[in-house]
């Protein structure tokens, strides 16, 4: 087969399969797992293949007129760079990590059928996001994910929080979404094609009208897609559906979308320096914020989700200073370490019962019951606070590396100001980064008291993906001095001066929070009143679902439940119960906009049914009085009628006579 023919079939299998799997869910369950495992593996594989074939040579297009349109064709068309190559392999390899994982974990889940299904869908519309050369054909991948992903947080739908998330994270990207669309249709009208490699010739050529409202209407549905401020509210609340999807959404799809068609048209936003000036203070306040408020919560995965923003604020950072390179190497070595953080802390929840911190730093032995997911989640945490030599590290250096150079003008595509401003957030963060790492394997695995309940062994598909996945968080990192063909030959190597500056200031972070940890550690309790713990024998989905439905109960709004044992709050001081409720930015999104919208929907609800209906009703009104009045004189008596017909000839006679006379007159 050709190159083009197997890319067409990386997209297409994860198709295929969901299809198949919806169709038999019902008929024949037996099929359900095969068909949800396979087809993504192959994929998977076969994108391997595609990327071996590219070899990060000269890109492969390939395209068919998939409509006329009578203006802007629409094209259904491959655009296969080193970049997409590579983003697809980790979309598949996460993808089929996580459908094997999902085995296990959903087990005796009643819809887990569906569940596959549309994992697989979204597998597949990630991977046309990646592939296509076409906006409009990328667009209907953009769209189909956040469907899905509506559908997916929202799995545990008996639950208000999931069925909140849900629809939370799907008004808040659609929010995003609006100006994107007319963002796109700006760009196509300006350089008149919605084909990637016509835009991009178009902007060499000097063919963009205007680049700053094109680049800002974008960015709009990136911040919204990829979780960065101020539309990044949706991403925290979305850790109420399954794990599995925290790992796959959250980690190397739907948010990776944003940064990934950034660094595709990045020659579009480097048109207008303004543009990149607030694409580097959104990722600066993004890194700042997220590291913040990761530091002050109680459910490891809100913690996780939290991180997982601060990250993608590196990935604009680095798009922010004209690198694409150093985010697209940052958005795969992250989409590494965080699918394994993400899959490891479903085992943390499964065998502590709880996924509140609190809960666990009162637990002894967690680490011995589940070692795959300690030292996984040791790893992968490494990884997060860019520790060498893990991927995590070469990776956060290629960003701070590329903002130092703009900083110091020795790159011209970003103006110094957001190279300045990448470069100090991004050393912030990384102190911040290293000590919210720390402190969440402080408080999950060096907890002390009673004995973690013992739910025996973990399922091996649930283990054997994280150290599948492990793998690229260790080596990946070591490969940069050779995969720099798909980076367009730039050089990802680390500088020493930044190697050690970013080193240094997250141990300092790591150590500072140690400290505070053992200083606080003694303050502990006994486990709170309410805490979760599931039968040993329940499947961990259902461990999960318990733990999210019964944490507020058992513990308390977080802010105002205060525990002397957690290092956060003595780092944060004042500050911890703004950050644990991410600065109250949803109370003032409440304010500013859900009440009005609610007020002008109870205004337009009043004068439908006062206004409207009155008219419709009081028209409906008259036509029945009318009735009445006719209908009263219909009598059945003959003498009535022949009266009523005799007065009423009468009155017909009299008054043309008095016509008659009136017109003789004049």
């Amino acid at each position: 087969m050709t190159t083009t023919t197997l890319a067409v079939l990386v997209p297409l299998l994860p198709f295929l399969g969901a299809a198949a799997g919806l169709l038999l869910g019902r008929t024949a369950p037996g099929y359900v797992r095969p068909l949800a495992i396979l087809p993504t593996l192959a994929t998977a594989v076969i994108a391997a293949v595609v990327a071996a074939r590219q070899g990060g040579g000269p890109a492969i297009d390939a395209s068919t007129r998939l409509t006329p349109t009578g203006s802007v064709p629409i094209d259904l068309a491959l655009h296969l760079d080193g970049f997409a190559v590579l983003v697809a392999v980790l979309v598949g390899l996460v993808a089929t990590c996580v459908q094997i994982y999902s085995t296990a974990y959903l087990r005796d889940d009643p819809r887990y059928p569906s569940y596959a299904a549309l994992v697989s869908l979204f597998t597949s519309a990630m991977l046309l996001v990646v592939y296509s050369g076409d906006l409009m054909v990328l667009l209907v991948g953009w769209e189909v994910m956040g469907i899905c992903s509506y559908f997916l947080v929202g799995h545990y739908w008996e639950t208000p929080e999931a069925r909140a998330a849900s629809l939370k994270a799907f008004l808040v990207t659609k929010l995003g979404d609006v100006p994107f669309l007319i963002g796109l249709f700006a760009l196509a009208a300006d350089t008149g094609t919605f084909r990637i490699t016509g835009i991009l010739g178009a902007v060499a050529n000097g063919g963009l009208d205007h680049p700053t409202l094109i680049a800002l209407l974008l960015l709009a549905g990136v911040a919204g897609k990829s979780a960065q401020f101020p539309l990044h509210t949706w991403l925290p609340d979305a850790m109420a559906g399954p794990t599995p999807v925290s790992a796959l959404i959250h980690a190397a799809t739907m948010v990776a979308a944003g940064i990934y068609f950034v660094a595709r048209l990045l020659p579009v936003f480097a048109e207008s320096g303004a543009a990149l000036v607030v694409l580097a203070v959104m990722a600066a306040v993004t890194m700042m914020g997220s590291g913040l408020a990761a530091l002050a919560q109680d459910d490891i995965k809100r913690v996780l989700a939290y991180s997982t923003i601060g990250q993608l604020g590196y990935m604009s950072g680095a798009l922010a200073v004209g690198d694409r390179g150093a985010a697209v190497f940052h958005l795969l070595s992250h989409g590494a370490f965080k699918a394994v953080l993400f899959l490891a802390a479903g085992v943390v929840i499964h065998a502590a019962g709880t996924n509140s911190l609190t809960a666990m730093s009162r637990m002894g032995g967690l680490a011995k019951r589940i070692p795959d997911a300690y030292w996984t989640m040791t790893v992968a945490l490494l990884a997060l606070a860019a520790i060498p030599p893990f991927a995590g590290f070469f990776s956060k250096e290629a960003v701070l590396v590329a903002a130092e150079h703009t900083a110091f003008g020795e790159r011209h595509v970003a103006p110094a100001a957001a190279g300045w401003t990448v470069l100090v957030a991004g050393l912030l963060a990384a102190v911040l980064t290293a000590a919210y790492a720390t402190r969440l394997w402080l408080l999950a695995f060096r907890g002390r008291g009673a004995a973690t309940p013992d739910h025996g062994r973990q399922p091996v598909a649930m283990t054997a993906v994280l150290w599948v996945l492990a793998i690229p968080t260790i080596a990946f990192g070591l490969t940069v001095g050779v995969i720099t063909d798909w980076f367009d030959g730039h050089s990802l190597t680390p500088t020493l001066t930044t190697a050690v500056l970013s080193t240094g200031v997250g141990l300092v972070g790591g150590l500072v929070t140690y400290g505070a940890w053992r200083h606080t550690t003694a303050l502990a309790a006994r486990t709170p009143a309410g805490a979760v713990v599931a039968h040993p024998d329940a499947e961990p989905a259902l461990v999960e679902a318990e733990a999210m439905t019964h944490h507020t109960a058992g513990y308390g709004d977080t802010p105002g439940a205060p525990d002397p044992a957690d290092p956060g709050r003595l780092l944060l001081g004042p500050l911890h119960r703004h950050a644990a409720t991410g600065f109250h930015l949803d109370a003032l999104y409440t304010k500013l906009f859900v009440r009005p919208v609610q007020a002008a929907a109870s205004l337009v609800r009043f004068l439908d049914r006062e206004v409207v209906d009155t008219y419709v009703r009081g028209s409906g009104t008259g036509a029945r009085w009318l009735g009445t009045a006719v209908r009263r004189a219909q009598t059945g008596n003959v003498q009535t009628y022949l009266s009523a017909l005799l007065a009423g000839s009468l009155v017909l006679a009299i008054a043309a006579v008095v016509f008659a006379n009136v017109n003789a007159g004049s």
